[in-house]
């Protein structure tokens, strides 16, 4: 910290929506030159305090903001904005039709004589992309910049402002690795510059490798605030859902372990390119795991048993009978379901109701004579899901794009147990959601394996693999490397994992290093 006068303070911020108590007496400060980054769920306030230090929200009587020890006024952003505040949310607002410095000058557009200074913006906004080290000029069009690259250009926004603090919400959530670590070296250099920024985030290898401080929020309310060296993973998960890390990952079920129990069995299926042979067997109520390095093929092995992909060879067998899917309406129609990783772009309906999202795979079965759907089933259907899977919605008619992240993969496993599968597969089923939410998941994949359903989950997170697994299967080069499963008195070792994932455990090869999958933390 570089100054005892907070760059930030937030003192007793307290807001309302109706008779929801959104925030409840927050205080929070934040000095020049750190990085303080605030955790919680989903819903724990994060986005409700950041939105009244903008502007955006006016906090309820009695609450105050101060700047470099300043009161500012609350409840307009342009005022926020004008003393040092700027926030960039997960959700990029660049007009991609613009050019870099229209962007950075969108909305305060310097004039001379009546008419937009092109030439001006465009030699205001070089010097900061300058000090940014991107590889881009202010002449650039938006729409030809990646991800990473717009997440700079928000940034330069942000520093045209002389911006005092500056608000990062998930910031690297659709980022590379490479563009991702840009990101951290532009956020180095406003800590020399002595900018306090505020960086939310749901990943702990981040807040370890980022953060001076960390605040937590739970239900509304201040927890506390970790200083550098006391930021670990099982303080921040107890604050943040009020439990220790023992209780996090649930496995309470117990696999079948008779071989006539198995349900699920594929033989030497491939793509000739991608997967090479893979065969495997899971068993009623049994979890099994998919680990490995970045392209093992893990995902890929999936989608061939879903029918989303075609295989070279191979069968699928369920209960005994040869059931190798054409199509993933195929699969489904027999009984085996997948969650995609990416449930954005190929998983849900942003635009449609719950309702809609929930019933979607078993509208066919629901169609009245004549094709008309059976509304009141399909609306009762989704208010049940909405109970069992707690999934918080003011309403089966709201929207899924409306949704946490958390919230919305429930919704997308809502819909897949309205078919009523015997096998369920999960790809990556807690990517992008907050500690609160990967619990409550947990839980469910446990409750489904004890309800005796046959359960495949690929991740990327080695504790979540070894917390929920019964075994695990090792992808390597697009072949499984081996099994690594739970010995009497000792759960499944990690370095087992990563020997088979690299080659490394005698018997096995490897010609070139991998790249190891980017994971998450918690």
């Amino acid at each position: 910290m570089t100054d005892d006068v907070p760059m930030l303070e937030m003192r007793n911020i307290s807001k309302t929506f109706g008779t929801i108590k959104a925030l409840q007496d927050v205080s929070l400060r934040a000095y020049g030159g750190e990085v303080h980054s605030l955790m919680g769920e989903n819903g724990a306030g994060k986005s409700t305090l950041m939105k009244v230090l903008s502007g955006a929200h006016a906090p309820d009587a009695g609450g105050e903001v101060l700047v470099d020890g300043a009161p500012i006024p609350l409840g307009d952003p342009k005022l926020s904005k004008a003393r040092g505040v700027a926030v960039i949310y997960q959700e990029l607002t660049l007009a991609p039709n613009l050019t870099v410095a229209q962007n950075v000058f969108l909305g305060a557009e310097p004039h001379r004589g009546g008419i937009v200074s092109r030439r001006e913006m465009l030699e205001r906004t070089q010097p900061i992309l300058d000090r940014l080290g991107v590889t881009f000029d202010a002449g650039t069009k938006v729409s030809r910049l990646s991800l990473g690259e717009r997440q700079l250009v928000e940034i330069a926004r942000a520093m045209s402002t002389d911006a005092k603090i500056i608000v990062m919400d998930e910031p690297t959530t659709s980022l590379s690795e490479r563009e991702t670590d840009k990101l951290f070296q532009v956020i180095a250099g406003l800590k020399r510059d002595g900018i306090a920024v505020v960086y939310i985030s749901h990943r702990m290898d981040e807040i370890y490798q980022l953060s001076d401080r960390c605040s937590v929020l739970r239900d509304g309310a201040f927890v506390g605030t970790l200083e550098k060296d006391e930021i670990e993973a099982d303080r921040l998960v107890s604050m943040m859902v009020g439990r220790d890390l023992s209780s996090f990952y649930k496995k309470e079920h117990v696999a079948e372990g008779d071989a006539q129990q198995r349900v699920l069995r594929v033989e030497d299926i491939g793509d000739g390119v991608k997967v090479r042979g893979c065969s495997f067997e899971v068993g009623r109520g049994e979890v099994l795991g998919i680990a490995g390095l970045v392209g093992s093929g893990r995902t890929e092995l999936l989608r061939l048993i879903y029918g989303a992909d075609s295989a070279s060879s191979g069968r699928v067998w369920l209960d005994g009978e040869d059931v190798t899917p054409r199509s993933p309406r195929d699969a489904l129609r027999h009984g085996i379901a997948y969650l995609t990783e990416d449930r954005k772009e190929l998983g849900l309906f942003l635009d449609m109701t719950l309702s809609d999202n929930i019933n979607m795979a078993v509208a066919e079965g629901d169609a009245r004579a004549g094709g008309l759907r059976n509304f009141r089933t399909a609306a009762r259907r989704a208010r049940s899901a909405l109970d069992s899977l707690s999934i918080r919605a003011p309403s089966a008619r709201a929207n899924a794009g409306s949704l946490s992240g958390g919230n919305q993969q429930k919704v997308l496993l809502a819909r897949l147990l309205e078919a009523q599968p015997k096998v369920l597969m999960l790809d990556e089923p807690t990517r992008g959601v907050d500690v609160g939410a990967k619990s409550e998941i947990y839980r469910l994949i446990d409750e489904l394996a004890r309800s005796g359903l046959a359960i495949v989950v690929v991740s990327s997170e080695l504790p979540e693999i070894i917390g929920i697994s019964d075994r695990c299967l090792v992808m390597r080069e697009g072949k499984i490397a081996g099994e690594v499963s739970a010995a009497p008195g000792r759960s499944i070792e990690q370095t087992d994992i990563m020997a088979l994932s690299t080659g490394a455990q005698a018997g096995t090869r490897t010609e070139t290093p991998p790249k190891i999958a980017e994971k998450e933390g918690l």
